[in-house]
């Protein structure tokens, strides 16, 4: 009974850490909208309200590999770049047939994420076989060849539709697509996506945040978010009681590469020039320092810290000098606050104190 009555008490904490995370980042959308409809934002913070809302979307998508699956990832910018570019070449594409720009938008997103999610499975179905520092080895190997396959990639769009082609031996330009006068030119190989229409907008990536912690949150509470928590823990306990270890890492690898791809959508429209170089392994390595600093497992951790580290490096910058050095030293003390014992065990010890506040409360008003 007490096992029973101490596991229902964390599932209601979790609820409540659920919607505590929805509820502080509608308030933190709309306190920001309001200032920047009043001008109180500078320029530089308003260009960045987009940003950080892809890199939540990263961040809280990898922390379900991470955190929740137990996989270490380092090629989670690769699946960011797939969504970024199929994105670009949907919203420049459409530009005629859908002059929508928020319609637009969304089928650029979703695309982004289709994409996206095809390249996970394709790469989860091998990759997810191995284990530890291999898989995070193959994974680094991913990015870095999608990087160079987008480096050789040439897209062109005219009346007759899409013209693609790989520049993989140097010999072949844009004119090798053949399009005709009234045709855009959309990816260049090396030079990128250039002349793209900045339509993504701070409400559609506060949209997208909300549907990543939904979709990440209710996988979580799910059945098949505690089979993939399971395998975490204990894989071959696991597959002893008949969890299907490949289907359930499969899910949870698939729906975050979807959730980067979406994100990277959004990005790749808020640029009018996208480079394969905006998502090499330093990229991954930032989404990866957003996670553990947030701490594993623990979604609104990966949205405060993805918000505090975005902002941190702009809030530094009149310390030029000596920007980078701050900036190291604050993800040391932050890194070994969130790692103290002492710490974990306060905020602990207050949480159950909270939880038996609350179960008191309620005994009260139903003795009454």
């Amino acid at each position: 009974m007490k096992k029973m009555g101490t596991s229902v008490k964390r599932i209601k904490t979790a609820t409540l850490v659920d919607y505590a995370t929805y509820l502080g980042v509608i308030i933190a959308f709309i306190v920001m909208s309001v200032l920047q409809s009043r001008g109180m934002l500078s320029r530089s913070i308003s260009g960045m309200l987009v940003p950080i809302c892809c890199y939540v979307c990263m961040a809280v998508s990898l922390n379900l590999t991470v955190g929740i699956l137990g996989e270490l990832s380092l090629g989670h910018a690769g699946f960011m770049s797939v969504g970024a570019f199929s994105g670009i070449i949907t919203a420049m594409s459409l530009q005629a047939s859908v002059p929508n720009e928020l319609v637009r938008m969304v089928i650029a997103i979703l695309v982004g994420a289709f994409f996206a999610a095809i390249v996970g499975l394709i790469v989860g179905i091998p990759v997810l076989r191995l284990r530890g520092d291999y898989l995070a080895i193959v994974t680094l190997a991913f990015g870095e060849i999608i990087r160079d396959l987008i480096n050789c990639l040439l897209v062109g769009w005219d009346e007759n539709g899409l013209h693609m082609a790989l520049n993989i031996d140097g010999t072949k330009s844009m004119s090798s697509l053949g399009l005709s006068e009234n045709g855009i030119e959309i990816i260049k190989g090396a030079q990128g996506a250039t002349g793209n229409s900045r339509i993504a907008t701070f409400t559609v990536g506060f949209a997208l945040v909300m549907i990543t912690l939904i979709v990440v949150l209710n996988l979580i509470r799910s059945r098949a978010g505690r089979a993939i928590m399971a395998i975490r823990d204990n894989r071959i306990a696991a597959e002893s009681v008949g969890i299907n270890i490949t289907k359930y890492k499969l899910i949870a690898f698939v729906i975050s590469a979807s959730l980067a791809g979406a994100a990277g959508a959004l990005f790749g429209m808020n640029y009018s020039n996208v480079t394969s170089a905006q998502f090499d392994f330093n990229t991954s390595i930032q989404v990866l320092v957003y996670v553990v600093l947030g701490g594993l497992g623990r979604m609104w951790g990966s949205v405060l810290a993805t918000v505090v580290l975005y902002v941190l490096p702009e809030a530094l910058r009149e310390y030029a000098d000596y920007r980078m050095l701050l900036y190291a030293i604050i993800l040391i003390l932050v890194m070994l606050l969130t790692n103290n014992p002492t710490i974990k065990g306060f905020f602990s010890a207050l949480r159950e104190r909270m939880g038996g506040r609350r179960e008191k409360t309620l005994e009260g008003g139903a003795g009454k």
